[in-house]
């Protein structure tokens, strides 16, 4: 184990505010149970929010974040995990008040951990991360309330971003007739290639009117965008469908009649990733590392990265130019 190690930490003094590599010792991590040496994390919209001078997410300084984070443990005081160990901590306070995946090192509440499910490396579950999660936990949610294959059209939006395209590819592999929503036109091939069957624009699914009932589109919904079109996906959906929403990128108003929910059944659901109780937070890692796990994870989903890279890497997110999931290779 290093006596000192590489960390992406932010540092704010009055106006003065910094965002870099440096070194650090273990004594300035937190005191936690469960010592990770962490080899990969992931980048995600809220590591973004967390990495500005006027974050809304990060309250106290010098602060590390990176909400994913993938390694083998170092120490445990815990006896469910032991060194040696690999596992997955993603959630909870990670990378928001507690420090996060961007360090070599992470010191992680036990109750926060999930083994590595077998049939899935390291590097593949930061892959999927939260992103990957919560898209499997927005087709659990709309499985819950009957979705099946047979029923129709599933709309996904912001399909280019982590949770979006996590879905498409997700509900692609389990038999799916998937509907991509995008404002990206370059993006149509990448999202074909994840199994998209149609590819909409952004202004098919929501113009500046929205109707209390529209026409009926689509089954059912993994939206991760809120907001305004989240008001115009609910007209549209059909009779007895669901949304599952994960997302706000869109907005926090969602101005809906409640015709949908009571003269069509609609359901909308909402997902929260961050506090999933742990048996369903395990059996859902287990469906990813099976029957969720696309075949062309690697190749069509991630861009590998180093801590290095973050800074422009996490600008790019905000500017809405990222494409799929990027894994940040801790130890490189």
């Amino acid at each position: 184990m290093k006596e000192s190690f590489k960390a992406f930490r932010l540092d704010k003094h009055g106006e003065r505010f910094s965002a870099q590599v440096e070194k650090l010792s273990l004594e300035e991590l937190p005191d936690s149970e469960v010592l990770i040496e962490v080899h990969y994390s992931s980048v995600n919209y809220k590591d973004a929010l967390a990495s500005v001078a006027n974050s809304t997410i990060v309250k106290e300084y010098p602060f590390i974040p990176g909400i994913d984070l993938a390694g083998v443990v170092v120490k445990s005081k815990d006896k469910r995990f032991k060194p040696g160990d690999e596992v997955i901590a993603t959630s909870f306070q990670i990378g928001v008040s507690h420090f996060g995946g961007y360090s070599e090192y992470a010191s992680i509440p036990a109750d926060w951990i999930v083994p590595l499910p077998k049939g899935m490396t390291l590097q593949e579950s930061m892959i999927f991360g939260t992103a990957g999660f919560t898209a499997a936990l927005s087709i659990h949610r709309l499985e819950e309330v009957g979705l099946t294959t047979e029923k129709g059209k599933v709309l996904v939006t912001g399909a280019t971003g982590g949770v979006g395209s996590m879905a498409v590819a997700m509900l692609n592999k389990l038999g799916y007739h998937v509907v991509a929503s995008t404002g990206k036109e370059s993006a149509h091939d990448f999202l074909y290639k994840l199994g998209a069957k149609e590819v909409v624009s952004r202004e098919y699914v929501y113009q500046e009117k929205i109707r209390a009932l529209d026409k009926q589109e689509w089954v059912a919904a993994v939206d991760s965008v809120g907001g305004h079109p989240l008001a115009s996906i609910l007209s549209k959906i059909d009779y007895g469908g669901a949304v599952a929403v994960s997302g706000l990128t869109g907005g926090t108003d969602v101005p809906t009649a409640v015709f949908p929910f009571i003269l069509r059944g609609v359901s909308l659901l909402g997902v929260d990733s961050a506090y999933c109780p742990l048996p369903l937070r395990q059996q859902l890692w287990q469906r990813m590392a099976t029957e969720l796990k696309p075949l062309y994870l690697q190749e069509y989903l991630s861009t590998e990265i180093t801590l290095e890279q973050l800074p422009d890497t996490l600008a790019n997110l905000l500017q809405a130019k990222a494409q799929g999931r990027t894994i940040v290779n801790v130890r490189k």
